[in-house]
């Protein structure tokens, strides 16, 4: 009995294991249309957050700069409507609106509704475009509940109108016009996206930018929503002369002018198959901004033409710093010592641009390595020869970079991450926490021994690790790395953290993967967090790109009737309590500091996941992130005056 039971038993699973590992051509799904966008997002937009929300409207307006390359296209307009749409309006040629014989539809409809379709793909629709892939507007299409779409073309209106990436009915003329261009409205998924709300500052800046680099193109921004009404309008004559003025804002710049020059590359038929446009000027501070582009498209990642500028501009200025002395041979500077405090623009537009990824933030073309290389050898060359002065200024700035980066390269190695071999150990005010996991662990940042005291009792030692400071750190904005490394608080933070600082970054040795900035909610506790920020942002920035940086937020009251407490991290939450419960019987308590809580007031209020409130600081835009930061770090106390009568009304309750 007991044999045919098992028997029974091991035939009934071999039937389970069986039916769980069948897979064959019945298993295999095939999504037809823009069904693979709706399915997987991501993979087309890089995300469903606010950034991805915004990426749609940035693929809409690629389509009107590619008109603009090909020289058609002199305005364009967007436009944040009060029902949640998006509308981008252009002055191009418009879409072809006749029929794809193969398709049997219009090509306005094949556009819109097919993934890799689109005028670059060989043809001789655009020479040059940043919407290589042909998934952009169709993308944009399959993500939004409404699409519709205005073409302006030998005199008629023609239109049609979209359901997720469907067409309710084929393309029609509705009217005639004296119009030319495309209209494209659009209204995102809330089934898709995180947020469907469009922020107009996101929008800005990046329109600010695409009008930099595209000289003469005229570009606005109007918001149409109820009680946020406003307009913005970009034109930029110079073009990315103006740009570097830009960046420069509030700086003291040196060499005089910008250094600028544009070059074209023909074919044998005389036609520019590429074109590299670059200018840059040095200011007297210590970071440098180098922004390139290919194509309009910001390649945050470098690429190609971007080695070819700094290796240039490197080799440059050493051949002329031996050739007159200035230096020995044996002394020749390295690329960060020529590049402190330069800020430049690289834009580069090609007629097929090899991207990594549709995100397109790394150029891959190998030829414009050499061609940005040669254009950089030659006009920067020129420059230095016909301006002995400036060149004698700038490589003596050079020089005295080096000193310092010399001189900060024994500290430096006293922050830098070794190996277990090595025996190095941790700062010893280091509370440190037991779990191995990294992407489970995260680090409070705390001002004074008081408080450190509280949050390393009150902590959960399994995953939380404490580090106190000591008063504020080093303002790094006003500082060369070699005395930013000989401070004790810095040094103590890049040990602790592990990844090491500037170029020497490396995210994967990070030991936590949350570090939480935790000071007094006042404005001792504001300068602090802001000292740590800059810090951050100009020698680990990628710990806040990447959403590792966190500000804890400690309530400001506690209201105890009998034996229950509250705890209010506003006023506004504070008041909204008392007019719902009264005051009677109550007491209140204003915290001062951190240090006013034991620790497990801490605990409850500010460290335990379950409760706590934490700020997740972001970077959505670095090159107003690094204006700020100059403004408010920077030598000039003029213009922090001046930030702080612009936006002394929105500080409500300021405790002195």
């Amino acid at each position: 009995m007991d044999n045919i039971e098992n028997e029974f038993n091991d035939a009934l699973e071999s039937e389970k294991l069986s039916k769980s590992t069948k897979y064959d051509a019945n298993e295999i799904q095939v999504l037809e249309g823009l069904d693979p966008v709706r399915k997987r997002p991501g993979m087309y937009i890089g995300s469903t957050d606010e950034h991805g929300l915004h990426h749609l409207v940035t693929e809409v307006v690629d389509n009107s700069i590619d008109e603009a390359l090909a020289g058609y296209c002199t305005e364009i307009n967007v436009i944040i409507n009060a029902d949640g749409s998006c509308m981008v309006i252009d002055n191009g040629r418009g879409i072809p609106t006749g029929i794809i014989e193969k398709e049997g539809r219009s090509a306005v409809e094949v556009v819109l509704t097919k993934l890799h379709a689109g005028g670059k793909f060989g043809g001789e629709g655009y020479k040059i475009s940043g919407g290589l892939h042909g998934v952009g507007v169709s993308c944009v299409n399959a993500l939004s509940t409404k699409l519709t779409a205005d073409v302006y073309q030998n005199g008629k209106h023609h239109f049609i109108e979209f359901a997720r990436g469907k067409a309710v009915e084929p393309l029609k003329v509705i009217g005639s016009t004296d119009r030319r261009g495309t209209t494209i409205t659009f209204w995102p998924d809330p089934e898709i996206f995180e947020t469907v709300e469009f922020n107009y500052d996101t929008l800005k800046n990046r329109f600010r930018e695409i009008a930099f680099l595209n000289k003469g193109l005229v570009i606005t921004l109007e918001d149409r929503r109820e009680g946020r009404e406003k307009s913005d309008k970009f034109e930029f004559k110079g073009g990315i002369v103006e740009f570097v003025d830009y960046l420069n804002t509030n700086k003291n710049t040196l060499l005089g002018s910008p250094v600028y020059f544009n070059k074209f590359n023909h074919n044998d038929k005389g036609e520019v198959i590429n074109e590299i446009e670059v200018c840059f000027q040095y200011n007297d501070s210590y970071n440098e901004i180098i922004n390139s582009y290919a194509n309009n498209i910001n390649t945050e990642e470098g690429g190609t033409h971007l080695d070819g500028f700094k290796n240039a501009l490197t080799k440059v200025i050493n051949d002329y710093a031996v050739k007159n002395r200035i230096i020995k041979e044996n002394e020749k500077l390295s690329g960060e010592d020529c590049r402190e405090g330069i800020t430049a623009v690289i834009s580069v537009k090609l007629r097929e641009p090899q991207f990594e990824g549709q995100t397109k933030t790394k150029l891959g073309n190998s030829e414009m390595r050499n061609i940005v290389y040669k254009a950089m050898q030659e006009n920067f060359g020129d420059y230095l020869e016909e301006h002995p002065n400036e060149a004698r200024e700038l490589i003596m700035k050079s020089v005295t970079a080096q000193r310092a980066r010399d001189a900060a390269r024994n500290a430096r190695e006293l922050t830098r991450r070794k190996s277990v071999l090595e025996n190095t150990t941790l700062p010893g005010k280091l509370a440190d926490c037991s779990e191995k996991d990294s992407s489970l662990c995260e680090i409070y940042i705390v001002e004074g021994d008081s408080a450190g005291g509280s949050a390393k009792q009150g902590r959960d030692r399994r995953f939380q690790a404490i580090l106190p400071l000591r008063g504020k750190i080093l303002n790094v904005e006003k500082a060369r790395l070699n005395r930013i490394l000989e401070n004790a608080e810095i040094r103590a933070m890049i040990t602790a953290f592990g990844a090491g600082t500037g170029n020497d970054f490396d995210e994967s040795k990070l030991r936590y993967n949350k570090i939480i900035c935790m000071s007094d909610a006042d404005v001792d506790g504001s300068h602090i967090r802001i000292l740590l920020l800059t810090f951050f942002f100009r020698f680990m920035r990628p710990l806040i790109e990447n959403g590792h940086v966190y500000a804890a937020q400690p309530p400001l009251y506690k209201v105890a009737r009998g034996k229950e407490e509250y705890y209010f991290y506003s006023d506004d939450e504070l008041n909204r309590w008392f007019d719902e419960n009264g005051r009677k019987g109550t007491t209140l308590q204003r915290y001062k500091g951190l240090g006013e809580m034991n620790p497990e007031q801490l605990w409850e209020t500010t460290m335990n996941p379950e409760h706590r409130v934490l700020l997740r600081i972001t970077m959505d835009d670095a090159i107003e992130a690094d204006k700020l930061f100059n403004q408010l770090m920077g030598e000039d106390p003029e213009l922090r005056r001046q930030f702080i009568e612009e936006n002394a009304t929105l500080v409500k309750d300021l405790d002195v």
